[in-house]
């Protein structure tokens, strides 16, 4: 059946969306003059309330109520620790993220693993890495309501899955490939790994689970630290949000950055490689792009993903998406330089160019 997409911005104060195949509806979405969506927008927030209860803090980014940061989603650059120990948990981190990475391509190679590579893709649901919310009273102290506007809270004990590579990414209404991060995006950051995997050799699985216990190991590095102990009050961030605002609910915000592209999915400080779209299967395909990655200037402190947009796409085509999206990241380095938080350095594309995009 045809594929069609309808969109009606006839009207300024309102823009639908709708992706229709037959007659048959399978996506609307819908933007308002009163309401702009945020999720995906970044911003230099500066924390107001450090929560130990929840492991997690308040930031002012500018938005109506103040956001929620889960611990989890917060990068280790920002912890207020001595510099050999931030680089002692970095370079740890790394080490153990190239072991896993090793196994899942042995694992992939040996029972065509359909996963996510060493990255999870959502940037945004995703990359919030299954958010929970906790019941918040309405009749438990008003006050908190009416600064913080509600308690969104992240569990940061176990995540699902992951929004990008380490982080996540960006994920509108249209991104049917989940990468946004990216998809998200996501990222393992706190999250567990949750790859699809066929029918394949027992040294495939064992490979792949290996991978999973390192994974398991490399979050637990990060567990020795309290977010009261590292994190402190008026301390200034550089988030994305990764959930709008909701009633009384203020929006979920992640410092793992996503910039999605046509083709890729650019993870500016998620240092753990590249990766594939899991919508694409075949091994071939698969083959082919992790080629095109590896030859991309990807520098250590940055991830990519290629979305599956750039499956039929030339290396030349591809590269052309990273080198903008490398470029974008450094107009919003300068920019945040340049700003005092709280301040909105990036916003992300309107209904109609997210629809086109993803």
């Amino acid at each position: 059946m045809t594929t069609r997409m309808l969109i009606d911005a006839r009207h300024p104060e309102e823009t639908r969306v709708a992706v229709l195949t037959g007659n048959r509806i399978e996506e609307f979405d819908f933007e308002s003059a009163e309401h702009k969506q945020i999720k995906g927008n970044i911003y230099l927030a500066k924390v107001t309330r450090v929560e130990p209860s929840l492991q997690a803090a308040f930031v002012d980014f500018g938005g109506n109520r103040h956001g929620f940061l889960a611990f989890s989603e917060i990068h280790p650059d920002y912890y207020q620790i001595p510099k050999e120990d931030r680089e002692r948990l970095l370079a740890e981190e790394a080490e153990h993220a190239e072991e896993e990475a090793a196994l899942r391509a042995v694992a992939e190679g040996e029972e065509d693993f359909v996963g996510d590579d060493e990255l999870g893709e959502t940037l945004a649901d995703d990359l919030a890495g299954t958010t929970h919310e906790h019941g918040h009273d309405d009749n438990d102290d008003d006050q908190d309501d009416d600064e913080f506007g509600g308690v969104t809270e992240i569990d940061t004990s176990e995540k699902d899955e992951v929004a990008t590579i380490e982080a996540g990414h960006v994920e509108d209404g249209f991104d049917h490939d989940g990468e946004e991060a990216a998809e998200s995006a996501t990222g393992s950051n706190g999250r567990q790994h949750r790859g699809r995997r066929r029918q394949g050799s027992g040294s495939g699985r064992g490979h792949a689970k290996e991978a999973d216990e390192l994974r398991a190991k490399r979050m637990a590095l990060r567990r020795r630290y309290k977010i009261q102990d590292v994190i402190h009050r008026r301390q200034v961030l550089l988030v994305q949000v990764v959930k709008e605002e909701r009633g009384n609910k203020g929006a979920a915000l992640t410092s793992y950055l996503s910039l999605a592209g046509r083709y890729c999915v650019l993870m500016p400080n998620s240092s753990h490689g590249g990766g594939i779209s899991r919508k694409i299967n075949s091994a071939t395909d698969r083959k082919r792009l992790k080629s095109i990655i590896s030859e991309l200037d990807l520098p250590k402190s940055m991830g990519c993903i290629v979305r599956t947009a750039g499956l039929q796409r030339t290396k030349t085509e591809i590269k052309r998406d990273f080198d903008y999206l490398a470029r974008l990241w450094d107009e919003i380095r300068e920019r945040t330089v340049g700003s005092s938080a709280p301040a909105m350095i990036h916003s992300d594309s309107d209904l109609i160019k997210r629809a086109i995009r993803d």
